[in-house]
């Protein structure tokens, strides 16, 4: 009998096993072409069956689907270039079988059944080749024998092509040392900040002639921004809430509704290790009642963490009688058991226990209210949507439905350009109203339209107000901040410059020492480009670099460091770049040997049959 079950558990697993390969073997089930679409494409005297197609195509499909949760239209691949770039993979393979074809590369029987041997998807249940599994997966999945070996001799070929091409593929060692010493580099400065107490008169208040040229020398500078002159009329939840009332059976519904966030039973945060037998476990409990061992140390000996045992907050409600008995008999935390879980005998260890809590509802009264009054709000929104709808429907103005409905009506002059930044409250905060009213268009029918929390709104383009540049009286403070804004930033610069010409002056603020900075650097409080300007001057250089209108900087390279390649950081960054140089060397050799090749060879695409295949595995 126990030779029996032994049978049938090696039987289940092979089936297991034998399914897995199947889907190893990507064989998809793609059918239903018709036979004059066998190929559907062709490089040399190399063809590219439908089924290849098929199976490579929804491999693609497969993977993004896994990435995105999503399964794919055939819109979609063909937005994605997926179709695309499966055609020119499986072009460029049969490329390159044609060539070593045309110059005489192949491998023996024996290599194809060395390949075949060491695939672990053809491994039988005690390890090695399973003669009897690789032939069901192969029938399983719509291939013969002759043709998938055939397939793993075109790809060893293939492979033995590949290594010829890129195999002597080599990185220049001057070039890779250049890379990494540019990168690596790095350099000690003394930065200098120059602020307004720096500036001879600090700053200076402008006369009404330096407005007058400052504004006549560039008055587009202060030109309004077109704006839409809007009529609305709006509800919301917020807005109508404050006419619902609430009665207490309502409310202690709703209490009782959220009764699993209010009352919590007596729980306990407990961890668990199992045994394989009830004497192993009675046998540690002892050793750690006795000091010999200790809970965490048994969870160390069997290669597992506290994570791996931790059961999280445990109440009565889900657990065995037993084990709810042995945990709940503590009064603080301490070891339970043994007892029988599902893994065997186990012992918890009680690392809290947690009393029953229960939260009346007075405490929550003013939140089940609030969240009552909302949801009864939008219902009474829904109700008269209807009703609005028919008064813009039959002609009503805007104004008109703000007097016979509680829709509120409001006027704006919004700015497009600026979005929700316009205020950031009231109806511009909404995406669906910015939408409306950047779309509307003057004489358009008012509709109703839906906001994010539930609420209505309608609207109306009364003008679409031209851009103006105002008069200086209008604007004189504008014009003024915008003055000295130019000026303070323009003389910071100039002082930062007078003291890069002559660096004993001394400045108020206290100069600061940088070492180590590197190319990608962020220097905090320093204007983009400065790392930039440090790598570009030479040791010793002192220079100004111009900042706003609150800081300028005179900057001095003191040291310039190069970065030691044969050790370390730099050792590492160095075997980087030469890597990854000899990956792109040799992926564009490759491809434009492929493309030779490809060239030379010739290629054909049967456009019906790619669609077919694309429109069946699409969906189309």
């Amino acid at each position: 009998m126990a030779e029996k079950r032994r049978r049938k558990t090696s039987n289940t697993i092979m089936w297991v096993i034998l399914g897995l390969l199947i889907l190893a073997l990507g064989g998809f089930g793609i059918g239903g072409f018709g036979s004059s679409l066998s190929t559907v494409a062709s490089v040399g005297d190399r063809e590219i069956t439908v089924q290849e197609y098929a199976n490579a195509l929804q491999f693609e499909i497969n993977r993004l689907q896994q990435d995105t949760g999503q399964r794919l239209t055939l819109q979609q691949m063909q937005l994605f270039g997926l179709d695309r770039n499966v055609m020119e993979r499986l072009l460029a393979a049969a490329a390159l079988e044609s060539e070593a074809d045309r110059i005489g590369i192949s491998v023996g029987d024996q290599a194809v059944a060395k390949r075949i041997r060491e695939n672990p998807a053809f491994s039988g249940v005690g390890g090695g080749f399973d003669r009897e599994g690789y032939r069901f997966a192969l029938q399983s999945a719509g291939l013969n024998e002759s043709g998938y070996e055939e397939d793993i001799r075109d790809e060893a070929a293939r492979e033995l092509l590949q290594g010829a091409v890129a195999g002597g593929v080599e990185v220049p060692a001057a070039y890779v040392d250049a890379i990494a010493r540019w990168i690596a580099e790095s350099r000690d400065v003394t930065l200098a900040t120059v602020t307004v107490q720096d500036l001879p008169g600090g700053d200076l208040a402008p006369t009404d002639a330096d407005l007058t040229a400052f504004y006549d020398a560039d008055p587009t500078r202060f030109e309004t921004p077109e704006l839409r002159a809007i009529t609305y009329v709006w509800m919301t939840p917020d807005s109508v809430v404050d006419n619902i009332q609430i009665d207490e059976d309502q409310l202690r519904q709703l209490y009782e509704d959220r009764a699993a966030d209010y009352r919590q039973p007596q729980r306990v945060l407990a961890e668990r290790l199992a045994f394989a037998d009830m004497q192993s476990a009675t046998d540690a409990l002892a050793a750690i009642e006795s000091g010999t061992t200790t809970f965490d140390a048994l969870v160390a000996e069997r290669g597992l963490t506290l994570e791996d045992v931790d059961q999280g907050e445990l109440s009565r409600d889900g657990l065995d009688p037993v084990i709810a008995d042995a945990l709940f008999a503590l009064e603080q935390p301490g070891l339970a058991g043994p007892v029988e879980t599902p893994l065997g005998p186990a012992i918890y260890r009680v690392n809290a226990v947690l009393d029953a809590t229960e939260v009346p509802l007075e405490d929550v009264r003013d939140d089940l209210v609030a969240e009552a009054g909302i949801d009864a709000a939008r219902r009474r929104i829904d109700a008269a949507r209807e009703d609005i709808d028919d008064l813009l429907a039959g002609g009503a103005t805007l104004e008109e439905v703000a007097d016979q409905t509680d829709m509120e009506l409001g006027n704006i002059r919004w700015d497009p350009a600026a979005g929700e930044e316009q205020g950031g409250f009231g109806i511009v905060a909404y995406d669906e109203f910015r939408s409306a009213a950047r779309a509307a268009q003057a004489g358009d029918f008012p509709e109703l339209g839906t906001l994010s929390d539930g609420g209505l709104f309608s609207l109306r383009l009364d003008e679409v107000i031209a851009p103006i540049v105002p008069p200086l009286d209008e604007i004189r403070g504008q014009v003024e901040a915008a003055w000295r804004s130019e000026s303070l930033r323009s003389r910071l610069f100039e002082r930062a410059g007078e003291l890069s010409e002559n660096p004993v002056q001394d400045i108020l603020g206290q100069p600061e020492t940088l070492t180590g900075i590197v190319r990608d650097a962020t220097l905090e409080g320093a204007p983009d480009g400065l790392v930039d300007r440090i790598f570009e001057a030479a040791p010793g250089d002192i220079f100004a670099f111009e900042g706003d209108d609150q800081r300028a900087f005179v900057v001095r390279v003191d040291a310039v460091t190069e970065a030691d390649l044969t050790t370390g950081d730099g050792a590492q960054l160095r075997q980087a770049i030469e890597t990854q140089t000899g990956t792109e060397l040799t992926g564009d050799l490759f491809e434009s040997y492929g493309r030779s090749v490809q060239g030379m060879a010739g290629f054909t695409v049967n456009s019906q049959a790619v669609e077919a295949v694309q429109s069946q595995l699409g969906g189309g």
